[in-house]
């Protein structure tokens, strides 16, 4: 009972995979397959199902609005492991400084690239996107990881919550006054306007803008905390309690914030940075306790395999024609198969990603930036 309930506080932790693989599914081809699963399969659960697979237009939240800062929030979960790691081996701070303004260079590089960046048109480029954000969430957390300790990282969260919501509520922006939560008037589409130079994602402003990018490093510090507790020498069930705790505390704090600062994806409220955090560590608390307490890992491998190359296989899409592949096998069966044809193809580009990213994981090939 004692082994089931422990687990190493500095071991790999195999949840993390699988859940970051979880993750990358519904971006790589998971979220098509089971909107086409709703068309072919009629009813009324199955349309609640196909709502909840597209992103709100401004306000609130669904499915689909947790996918991004899922993936950020566990990028932070892996820092307290992968940076105490390197301490512990004894590396300096200037090759973990190199080491950090490496991967994030890389990330952003990668990002801009698949904007258009060789294309040399970058008036008519768009330069934030999501490797962008990413790139910039990881360098200053893992900054804050090598520097200060959990206490200081959990007030740098609050401190800039607070702060976002107070410049937002409170700048006003010209034309339009002060506290205007709309695309067109609040004060992150207004500072995009003004600093991200090329063309912004709806308009007024940019999904991965700049001042929005604030609050998404506290989703990514919201993961670094998760991953400190994790790292912890406490059991493994009362490190899965404490998640599911924390997941809910987030969660109705999110929600209740969100009555007076809103739930809002496309500029990353501070609401909506808690409500997503509360799902994320719900989320969390129940793939480690399955997988990393109970041990009960076998069912998790489709996720590990995709979780072990996320950004490989995010940046290749943007590359490679996984659907025109999956056309050349299967496109005479989907013909064949009716209403269901494009569940077909759909089916079959999700297959032939996973088959190349299981070729990559049985052949220990894992692309690190």
């Amino acid at each position: 009972m004692e082994n089931e309930q422990k687990t190493a506080s500095a071991g790999r932790v195999v949840s993390i995979d699988a859940i970051r693989g979880f993750d990358m599914f519904w971006i790589i081809g998971g979220g098509k397959l089971l909107a086409g699963l709703t068309k072919v399969w009629k009813t009324p659960v199955a349309q609640k199902i196909e709502e909840q697979l597209t992103h709100v237009e401004w306000k609130g939240f669904r499915f689909e609005d947790l996918i991004f800062p899922l993936f950020v929030f566990i990028v932070g979960v892996v820092l307290p492991f992968s940076i105490s790691r390197r301490l512990e081996q004894g590396q300096s701070r200037s090759k973990i400084y190199l080491h950090i303004v490496k991967r994030s260079v890389v990330l952003i590089l990668l990002g801009l690239i698949l904007n258009g960046l060789l294309r040399f048109n970058w008036p008519q480029m768009r330069w934030p996107g999501v490797l962008q954000r990413i790139g910039l969430c990881y360098f200053f957390a893992a900054l804050l990881v090598v520097h200060t300790k959990w206490r200081t990282q959990a007030i740098v969260v609050a401190a800039v919550l607070l702060l976002y919501w107070a410049a937002m509520m409170l700048i006003p922006v010209p034309g339009f006054g002060a506290g205007v939560l709309t695309k067109e008037g609040c004060l992150s589409s207004y500072i995009d306007q003004k600093v991200v130079p090329g063309v912004l994602y709806y308009k007024y402003g940019d999904n991965e803008g700049a001042l929005s990018t604030l609050p998404a490093i506290c989703t990514a510090l919201l993961g670094v905390l998760a991953g400190h507790w994790l790292r912890s020498n406490r059991s493994g069930n009362i490190k899965a309690v404490g998640l599911l705790v924390a997941g809910i505390v987030s969660l109705i704090a999110g929600y209740l914030w969100g009555t007076v600062f809103p739930i809002i994806k496309i500029i990353w409220t501070s609401s909506y940075v808690l409500y997503a955090g509360g799902w994320s560590l719900l989320l969390l608390a129940f793939f480690y306790w399955i997988i990393d307490v109970k041990g009960l890992k076998k069912w998790a491998f489709f996720f590990i395999v995709i979780g072990a190359n996320p950004i490989t296989i995010y940046f290749l899409r943007g590359l490679v024609d996984f659907d025109g592949i999956a056309g050349l096998f299967l496109a005479g069966l989907a013909r064949y198969a009716g209403p269901a044809g494009p569940l077909v193809l759909l089916t079959g580009v999700v297959i032939i990603e996973w088959l190349f990213l299981w070729f990559l994981f049985k052949h220990r090939i894992f692309f690190k930036v």
